[in-house]
C-alpha cells in the first residue's frame, strides 16, 4: 500500500511545480505578409527621417539601441529587423513602424525616471510590431480596395507607401498605421510586459510610466499626440500586475545612472529647428475619378481559379490577381483596375472578426460595419437577405459607394458564407451603369463557388 500511495502522490507533486501559463496573444486579421510589413516600415522610416531631426550622438544612440536590442532579442518580439533612433523633439512621444523601425523622442527620455521606464515604452512599441497592429488596422480600414492592390501585386513594385497613399493610408497624425485601439494597447501592454521581464526589466514600470503620463495630460500639449495614439485601455497597473503573476520571479535591473547621463546630454543639445509645416499632413491621394468606365465585351467562356480553401470560375477575358496558396484573390478585367483601385470585378477573401467561432449574421454585420466606416461614402442600399453560394447558405448585402470611374456610382454586392476558417466573402464591384448587364456573369461566378 505504501508503494501504491507513493505512485499516486508523484504526479501531484510534479503538478505543483508547473508554472501557470499566460494566455498567448497572436497577431490578428491581416492582408499584408510579414515581408510587406518590413518593406512598408523601411519606406515609412525613410520618410520620417526627412521630417524630423535625428540625434547623432554616439552615447545617446548606444543607450537607446542597447536597451532596444536587449528587448528585441526576446522570442516574443518576433524575428523583425528592429532599429532604434532618437528624435530631437521636446514632445513626449515614441512610435514603431511596421517591421521594426522605432523612434523615441528626447522629450520622452527626459520624462522617464529610470532605465526600466524607457525599456517599458520600447517594449510596448516592439509589441505593436510583433502583433502587427499597424497593418492589422490598415487591413481593416479598407477591405475593398486593399485586397485588390495586394493580390494584384501592386504593393510589390515601386513604393508601397505611395500605393497605400492612394487609399488615404499615410503617415499623418491620424494614420491607421500608428493610431491604436484600446484593445491593441491592452495587448501591447501584456506582450510588452513579457518582453521586459525576459530582458531583465521590471514590467510594472511600463504601467507606472504610462499612468504618470496620463496624470500630466492637463499640463500642456506635449503629450497630446502620444496619448491619442496610445489610448488608456483601463487600469494599466492592475492589468500588468496580473501579467506579472504568471511570470517567473527574478531580480530586475534597477540602474538609473545611465539615464541621468543621457538626460544631461539631451539638455546640452542645440535647440531643434522647427519641423516643416507639412510634417503632420496625410500624404494620401484621392481615388482616381477622371477615368470613364469602360464598356466590356460579354463573357463567352469561363476558367477556374483554385485557391487554398475554395474554387471559383470567372470570365476568361478577366485576370486573376493572387496567389493560389492564399485565401485571397482579385478577379477583374484589365480595365477594371484604375490606378490601384478596383472599379469592376470581384474580390474573394476571408474576414476574421477575432471572436470564438463564426456566426454568419453577427460576423456579416461586423464586416458591413467595417466596410461602411472605412470606405468613404459606402452605405447599405438593401438589407441582408438569404442567398446560396455554391450550394452553401449565406447572405447577400447590397451596398453602394463612390466609383473610381468618372460620374459613376458603384454597386458593391457582398456575399458572405460562414466557414470553419472564417467568414468567406465575395465583393462584386460594378459601376451602376453596367449593373444589369453584369448580373448573368456574377450569377454564374457565385454558382461556381466550391469549398474544399
Amino acid at each position: 500500500m505504501k508503494i501504491k500511495a507513493a505512485r499516486f502522490l508523484l504526479p501531484i507533486a510534479f503538478a505543483t511545480l508547473a508554472w501557470p501559463q499566460l494566455p498567448k496573444i497572436k497577431p490578428g486579421f491581416n492582408l499584408f505578409s510579414k515581408q510587406q510589413d518590413i518593406q512598408l516600415g523601411r519606406e515609412a522610416a525613410a520618410e520620417i527621417r526627412k521630417k524630423v531631426k535625428i540625434v547623432h550622438n554616439r552615447d545617446l544612440e548606444n543607450y537607446v539601441r542597447g536597451i532596444g536590442q536587449k528587448l528585441a532579442a526576446q522570442p516574443e518580439a518576433g524575428d523583425y529587423p528592429y532599429s532604434f533612433e532618437v528624435v530631437d523633439d521636446k514632445s513626449i512621444n515614441a512610435f514603431a513602424l511596421p517591421g521594426g523601425p522605432t523612434f523615441v523622442y528626447t522629450g520622452l527620455l527626459l520624462a522617464a525616471e529610470d532605465d526600466a521606464q524607457v525599456a517599458g515604452v520600447l517594449a510596448h512599441e516592439i509589441a505593436h510590431v510583433a502583433l502587427r497592429h499597424g497593418t492589422n488596422q490598415a487591413s481593416k480600414a479598407n477591405l475593398i480596395q486593399l485586397p485588390a492592390m495586394i493580390a494584384g501585386g501592386l504593393l510589390g513594385g515601386g513604393s508601397m507607401l505611395g500605393q497605400l497613399a492612394r487609399l488615404g493610408i499615410g503617415l499623418g497624425a491620424n494614420s491607421v498605421l500608428l493610431k491604436f485601439s484600446r484593445t491593441a494597447e491592452s495587448q501591447a501592454d501584456q506582450l510588452g510586459a513579457e518582453i521586459m521581464a525576459g530582458a531583465g526589466y521590471n514590467p510594472i514600470e511600463l504601467a507606472r510610466f504610462f499612468e504618470k503620463l496620463e496624470a500630466q495630460t492637463g499640463k500642456g500639449s506635449a503629450l497630446s499626440q502620444f496619448l491619442s495614439d496610445h489610448p488608456n485601455p483601463g487600469n494599466r497597473v492592475q492589468a500588468v500586475e496580473n501579467v506579472i503573476r504568471f511570470l517567473p520571479k527574478r531580480q530586475y535591473i534597477t540602474q538609473t545612472s545611465d539615464l541621468v547621463k543621457m538626460q544631461a546630454i539631451i539638455r546640452g543639445l542645440p535647440a531643434a529647428a522647427a519641423a516643416p509645416s507639412n510634417a503632420s499632413k496625410e500624404n494620401g491621394l484621392s481615388r482616381a475619378n477622371s477615368v470613364e468606365a469602360p464598356t466590356l465585351p460579354p463573357a463567352t467562356s469561363f476558367r477556374e481559379y483554385r485557391g487554398q480553401k475554395f474554387t471559383i470560375s470567372y470570365p476568361s477575358n478577366w485576370q486573376a490577381y493572387g496567389d493560389s496558396q492564399s485565401n485571397m484573390v482579385t478577379l477583374a478585367p484589365e480595365q477594371g483596375l484604375v490606378q490601384g483601385a478596383i472599379g469592376y470585378g470581384a474580390i474573394v477573401s476571408y474576414y476574421l472578426p477575432g471572436s470564438n467561432g463564426v456566426d454568419l449574421k453577427r460576423d456579416t454585420r461586423a464586416l458591413v460595419s467595417e466596410l461602411e466606416s472605412k470606405n468613404h461614402g459606402m452605405r447599405v442600399a438593401n438589407a441582408s437577405r438569404r442567398f446560396t453560394a455554391g450550394g452553401v447558405p449565406g447572405l447577400l448585402t447590397e451596398l453602394t459607394s463612390e466609383s473610381p470611374y468618372a460620374n459613376e456610382t458603384e454597386v458593391d454586392l457582398l456575399i458572405t458564407v460562414a466557414r470553419p476558417e472564417g467568414l468567406f466573402y465575395v465583393v462584386l464591384v460594378v459601376p451602376r451603369s453596367q449593373y444589369r448587364n453584369s448580373q448573368p456573369v456574377f450569377q454564374r461566378m457565385l454558382e461556381s463557388v466550391r469549398f474544399s
